[in-house]
């Protein structure tokens, strides 16, 4: 009896709907409320489980097609789905995903009250990438659960205290004030290219002060976007690989209609999961936010790509059309390293790559909006292709998928590196006085400011 109660509490869709029920009930929300938020939350996390599972099918003739037409491996970068399967493949990775997703948040919280790092990271979907990304990564290197647990968490709310504190210098400058921070696990590659952005711009030419051909608006609807390139990149490659290679895969159905259809498949999956995605966001955050925000005053929400939108959408689609155009560049460039080929991103490209064009624009104008949209594109092929063969996510039978998120491809680059070379606890304390230091220059700081 024991048993069976413990392996429901450890399933993510459950434990995550036991969160929301107790941030609901703290907040002493009406029974209506909580009984719906953690329903839907429960709902949420097992729609993006269905959508992930509809990606990864359609995903996985296109794999085989891929590289018969063009003798190379190629990767759709696509995290949620990574790690929906990562969880769903190994039971003990669910387990470790939703513990260190729960306590990791606690260590978020508890590290904003007692450090000048006043921010609670809130956006949900990058908390739980996270968190499965740790929870494989300790799973990988032969961790005990409840070391993986342990180092997870720590790792985790670290983590999520300081990439808000990174960008937080150019948010002031979109927003023009303190009251948001940014929460993306793209803050390392969003300022590093907005950096680049800022040395070869002009601030003084502002990208608001052009106007965007209305042709180009339906690049903001998802749906299209998506079907639309995902179509042009399956037929290519289905023209390429030829039907002596298609129909084997295709079951006899025309290569062309079996492309066309799984261009369209694995759309519809990533409209399934984003379905997903918003219905556990719209509950679990809330409930995330009430207890948070009661326990540190003066915190700071680190919210996720689409609060800065409203701020600069010229620049937000100058930033979308240049990483696309990076991300070209930065495949091809790929393959001179032998690994894997990651292919383009119309969803990191437009929401992420949006956000690099608005960064750079904060910092250099027009030209450091397309700068720095072109170099966030590189970011996202070239450091994906050298790190992939790191992660061996094929032996979890995850294929045709690739990690995309810069800040959590370092993070498992460094724990894998202490691991290997044997310094895992001294490299925690490291990084512990590291954030001690840091919370020492912070405080500096920001008193020589005021």
């Amino acid at each position: 009896m024991l048993r069976a109660i413990a392996e429901i509490l450890t399933v993510p869709a459950i434990t995550l709907g036991l969160v929301a029920l107790l941030g609901l009930l703290l907040q002493r929300k009406e029974v209506t409320e909580v009984v719906k938020g953690t329903i839907k939350t429960i709902l949420g996390i097992l729609i993006l489980g269905a959508g992930s599972s509809l990606i990864v099918s359609n995903l996985a003739p296109f794999a085989a097609m891929f590289e018969e037409a063009f003798n190379l491996k190629g990767v759709v970068p696509v995290d949620e789905a990574i790690v929906a399967a990562l969880v769903d493949s190994v039971a003990a990775i669910g387990r470790m995903t939703s513990f260190i997703l729960l306590f990791g948040f606690l260590t978020n919280v508890l590290l904003a009250r007692l450090t000048p790092f006043k921010y609670i990271f809130l956006t949900g979907h990058m908390m739980w990438i996270l968190a499965g990304a740790l929870a494989w990564g300790f799973y990988d290197l032969g961790v005990s659960e409840t070391n993986g647990i342990i180092f997870g968490s720590l790792i985790h709310g670290m983590t999520l205290v300081l990439l808000p504190a990174i960008a937080q210098p150019i948010v002031r400058k979109i927003t023009g004030n303190d009251k948001v921070a940014y929460g993306h696990l793209t803050t390392t590659g969003v300022v590093l290219s907005a950096l680049v952005g800022k040395a070869v711009g002009d601030k003084a030419h502002d990208s608001e002060s052009i106007k965007m051909p209305e042709k180009l608006s339906f690049f903001k609807d998802t749906a299209v976007s998506v079907s639309v390139v995902m179509f042009v990149i399956y037929i290519i490659t289905a023209l390429f690989a030829g039907p002596e290679v298609v129909n084997p895969l295709s079951d006899g159905q025309n290569y062309l209609v079996f492309s066309t259809l799984n261009a369209l498949g694995f759309a519809a999956g990533v409209l399934v999961l984003l379905q997903g995605v918003r219905m556990f966001l719209g509950e679990i955050v809330p409930a995330f936010r009430g207890i948070a925000l009661k326990l540190v005053p003066g915190a700071k929400p680190a919210l996720d790509v689409p609060i800065f939108f409203p701020y600069a959408p010229n620049a937000l689609m100058l930033g979308f059309i240049f990483s696309i155009i990076g991300m070209v560049i930065g495949m091809f460039v790929s393959i001179l390293f032998g690994t894997i080929v990651p292919l383009p991103s119309i969803i990191g490209g437009f929401f992420t790559g949006g956000i690099a064009g608005i960064f750079g624009n904060a910092l250099g104008g027009r030209r450091g909006a397309m700068v720095s949209g072109f170099v966030y594109g590189i970011i996202l092929t070239i450091p994906v292709a050298l790190f992939y063969p790191l992660f061996g996510l094929d032996v979890y039978g995850v294929e045709g998928l690739a990690f995309l998120v810069p800040d959590g491809i370092i993070v498992l680059a460094l724990i894998k590196l202490f691991f290997t070379l044997k310094i895992p606890i001294p490299g925690f304390i490291l990084a512990v006085i590291a954030l001690v230091l840091l919370s020492i220059f912070y405080k500096k700081k920001q008193a020589s400011i005021e």
